[in-house]
């Protein structure tokens, strides 16, 4: 039978572990594709893969190949591979592919995996609440910036965007997340970019908000009549870099107040997201 003293010094400890924050982990790490460890067919099939988006529910051959830039012979292959292990089904009536439930234990596993969505969360919560505004969490997915959480604020919001969404580079999220890369790997990443002519100007002006106050905005410029504020972390739990934004229709953020309270506020989640010195 354990004494009072030992559930005493139990409970001490549980009570020491719920208040400890989420644990650091290692950095996360790039690998290169120019290295004999990398598959260039399994990054061909995860190329047709990303090739459905929320706006892209099915596609034929001729459209993937067309996409991937890869042979029709290939991409045949490929999502012949991709339907017999459940990742993509065919309608023989139209002669499309779309996306079929092994893909959604991909995408729910690494959603539950993620750590910074479980802390995020509830600083998310509070923002949406004070602020009215759509809030969402995204990462680099190698092409575009991908929605892994977003809470809104407001039945007002009619642009309510889910989690999975892909959105581009020329968005506030998307620019903000090139902004804080070093020149060096903007240069590099930029040609790889399924981009807008006008992205060099778009970045230059970012690149020059973000060093001045350490978010970027969008006024209006990504979807007319939006307008959001969009800040990047290194997270605390070790797992990578995110961006934070806070968005909606001008007559809930305008402009001055975007650039005054709203920006404050996120900056604050964000600070408490980092990992020390990110922010600073």
């Amino acid at each position: 039978m354990q004494s009072l003293s030992d559930i005493g010094t139990k409970q001490q400890r549980e009570t020491g572990a719920a208040r400890r924050p989420a644990r650091r982990k290692r950095a996360v790490t790039q690998g290169d594709p120019a290295s004999p460890h990398f598959v260039e067919a399994l990054a061909r099939g995860l190329d047709v893969l990303r090739c459905f988006t929320p706006d892209v529910k099915s596609l034929g051959n001729l459209e993937l190949a067309e996409i991937t830039g890869l042979p029709k012979s290939t991409v045949s292959r490929i999502v012949y591979t991709l339907m017999t292990l459940g990742y993509l089904r065919y309608d023989r009536e139209s002669g499309r592919y779309w996306p079929d439930y092994g893909v959604l234990a991909l995408g729910f596993g690494c959603l539950a995996s993620l750590e910074v969505r479980q802390v995020a969360r509830p600083l998310m919560e509070e923002l949406a609440q004070a602020t009215g505004a759509a809030v969402a969490l995204g990462a680099f997915d190698g092409k575009s910036m991908t929605y892994i959480d977003a809470v809104h604020g407001s039945v007002a919001l009619y642009l309510r965007l889910p989690v999975g969404y892909r959105v581009g580079m020329n968005s506030t999220m998307g620019r903000t997340y090139l902004a804080s890369l070093p020149k060096a790997q903007q240069d590099a990443l930029l040609p790889t970019l399924d981009a807008p002519a006008d992205m060099l100007a778009i970045l230059a002006k970012a690149s020059t908000e973000f060093a001045a106050n350490g978010c970027c905005y969008g006024i209006g410029d990504w979807q007319p009549g939006i307008n959001a504020v969009a800040a990047p972390f290194n997270a605390i739990t070790g797992e990578g870099t995110f961006v934070l934004s806070c968005g909606g229709p001008e007559g809930i953020l305008p402009e001055a107040h975007l650039r005054s309270e709203i920006s404050a506020s996120l900056k604050d989640v964000v600070a408490r997201l980092s990992l020390p010195g990110f922010t600073d």
